[in-house]
């Protein structure tokens, strides 16, 4: 039987193969672009993941085109003339291009995060108030990013005209056009919703989601490469992250693996300040104290006075971050509370009273305050600060002084070192003071006064490094000459890692590698530990130091606890699956079981042992459910105080 609308049908089909091939290339310049952390060895393991891609292309093609298809193949009438043509030729880029550009954005992003870009940004990006600037600024620093969006998008469209489209009429009994247009519009609805759920219709299964990718691949980070940004952004829109798990382990159980609630020895009669740094994107990798040991080829430290502070502090090299964002280490570090696939911060519970380092030295009588040099309000910082009940909150507006602001992202490092400085001289001890430092944040600038004494290192983040290093040291080198230095605990670490050099950092896990320094004037904490380490470890371990005696809330452990009451463990999330470390194996969980494990010394998660299960493993996937499941217990019914 012949179809006239056949033609239109071609057309269409010829329309979206258009995307397919354009996805294509964003998956070729996406590889290019991050191809040193991505670790593809051959261009047939290349093809065979971009194979493995289209089952995710689809899904996005069929999501963004949905409408495109409905009206093309709608029995209306006019489907063929020139204005309704038009029309969807506007609707089909609408969508394509707005969702071909989220592409785009992991070409520089992906560095940064190591997952594709899910909704779950749009809690970094909305607290701040100048995402025009922001905007400008990325379009400055990845010029090419754009130039390639706007060059493919012009030859998408160039190619989307020289597809023909003949209009002939059609010349059947209406009846008949009706039906079997209805008929072919079913067909492929039905071809449309099996291609979104990943190429079946079965009620067994589910549309597929970010996971599914890992069902293709040996290495985690290839996962990225099958997937897409649009699916990625579009399967995590709406999505309820916060909600508590079934898993089928007793209140016993949990308290016995994870030990959430924690008592500890004092490790001191006085009350020594704290001043605490969260240093904006300071990988480990960086200084050299944490790499000593390391045996990496050509190393080279960006940190001098750091590493000889680190000679005389208690310092820990192998630790980790509980999260990706800046603001996942701001409650990681300060409230013990790690984030996983979204922020903490940015779910509908973060309003909630919370039990934290604040708190806990507020009830002791501590001044307590949080310094950050960017613009009031910027990341969420002022907002979660609240929450945790800090006494002050110093931000870009009480520093006063916009000649010292980058242009960025806040006041450079030396001078707000020093602003925090003479703040803390007018504080009566104790007194907790944090900050979170601002300079080695992209785009990797340093004030001009010091482009010759920090020229550029291997790769841009060298010389902010560098930079912030050298605050550190005018920070100290004032800050010792004042009363209350001796008396006051000195905190570094980091809220993520960021730019990669050396090959031992581009291991899967070691990418979330951060270091965690203790320097006390008085010498009592001194010595390198290389036992598992996190950034939720910190709040109990400044607690047991300024010799806090009350039960309190605490996934982490305490760092000084020498009854070793918790086993050191790591946990964290990539943005699909947890990572669990203790004992000899890293456990990866995909929310449901584990669906990998790994030697704790395979960093570069090579060789799934998953098919020898022991009952080492059985029990770290418990201890793993232990920890989640009390985790969102605790934060949905509001237990965190």
């Amino acid at each position: 039987m012949s179809f006239i609308r056949i033609n239109e049908y071609k057309v269409m089909i010829l329309r979206l193969l258009l995307a397919y091939f354009f996805y294509f290339i964003a998956r070729l310049l996406f590889v290019l672009y991050n191809f040193s952390v991505l670790d593809i060895s051959s261009i047939s393991e290349f093809f065979s993941l971009c194979y493995h891609g289209l089952i995710f292309d689809t899904a996005a093609i069929f999501y963004l085109n949905s409408l495109f298809v409905l009206l093309s193949m709608f029995p209306l009438g006019i489907n063929t003339k020139q204005y309704y043509q038009k029309l969807l030729f506007y609707i089909y880029f609408f969508f394509n291009l707005i969702g071909y550009a989220t592409n785009f954005i992991d070409f520089g992003y992906y560095k940064f995060i190591y997952n594709r870009t899910t909704i779950s940004e749009w809690a970094v990006v909305k607290n701040e108030h100048n995402i025009v600037q922001m905007f400008l600024r990325f379009a400055y620093s990845y010029w090419h990013i754009f130039l390639l969006f706007i060059v493919l998008s012009f030859a998408w469209i160039y190619l989307y005209k020289k597809i023909r489209f003949k209009s002939t009429p059609y010349k059947k009994p209406m009846v008949f056009y009706i039906s079997t247009s209805i008929a072919s519009l079913l067909i492929m609805l039905t071809l449309m919703v099996a291609g979104i759920r990943g190429g079946d219709l079965k009620k067994s299964t589910r549309p597929i989601n970010l996971v599914d990718a890992n069902r293709y691949v040996k290495k985690i980070q290839h996962a990225d490469v099958i997937l897409n940004t649009p699916f990625a952004i579009i399967r995590t829109f709406g999505i309820k992250k916060f909600q508590k798990v079934n898993y089928q382990i007793s209140t016993s159980e949990t308290q016995n693996l994870i030990q959430p609630i924690k008592t500890y020895t004092p490790k001191s009669d006085s009350k020594p300040n704290i001043v605490l740094f969260i240093t904006e994107s300071y990988g480990r990798e960086y200084m050299g104290a944490f790499n000593k040991h390391k045996n990496i080829p050509n190393y080279q430290s960006f940190t001098p006075f750091l590493d000889s502070l680190a000679n005389h502090s208690l310092i820990f090299s192998n630790a980790f971050t509980n999260g990706r964002k800046s603001i996942h280490g701001m409650s990681s570090v300060l409230a013990g509370i790690p984030s996983f696939v979204d922020a903490y911060t940015s779910s509908p519970y973060a309003k909630q009273p919370v039990e934290s380092l604040v708190s806990t030295l507020n009830s002791m009588g501590y001044d307590t305050s949080f310094f950050h040099g960017a613009p009031n309000g910027s990341m969420g910082f002022l907002g979660f600060s609240n929450i945790l009940e800090f006494d002050h909150y110093y931000g870009k507006t009480e520093f006063n002084d916009d000649t010292q602001f980058d242009g960025s992202w806040g006041i450079w490092d030396e001078p707000f070192f020093q602003f925090m400085k003479t703040t803390l001289d007018t504080k009566e001890s104790p007194f907790l003071a944090t900050i979170f430092t601002v300079s080695s944040h992209e785009p990797y600038a340093i004030p001009e006064k010091y482009k010759e004494k920090f020229p550029e290192g291997s790769i841009p983040m060298h010389k902010c490094v560098e930079y912030t290093d050298f605050a550190f040291q005018q920070f100290f080198e004032a800050a010792k000459k004042e009363p209350w230095f001796e008396n006051t605990i000195f905190v570094i670490t980091a809220d993520h890692c960021n730019q990669v050099y050396f090959d031992e950092y581009r291991k899967d896990i070691n990418r979330y590698a951060v270091p965690i320094m203790f320097y006390d004037p008085k010498g009592n904490y001194v010595g390198e530990h290389t036992d598992l380490a996190q950034q939720i470890d910190i709040y109990p371990t400044i607690l047991q130091m300024v010799g806090y005696d009350k039960p309190f809330r605490s996934w982490g452990r305490s760092l000084i606890d020498e009854t070793q009451q918790t086993e050191p463990f790591v946990i964290n999330h990539d943005g699909v699956f947890y990572r669990y470390s203790k004992g000899n194996y890293i456990c990866i969980f995909d929310g449901e079981k584990a669906i990998g494990f790994y030697d704790i010394d395979d960093l570069s998660l090579s060789q799934n042992l998953i098919a020898n299960t022991n009952e080492e493993m059985i029990q770290i996937e418990k201890s793993c459910k232990a920890f989640i499941k009390d985790y969102f217990d605790r934060i949905i019914d509001k237990n965190l105080k």
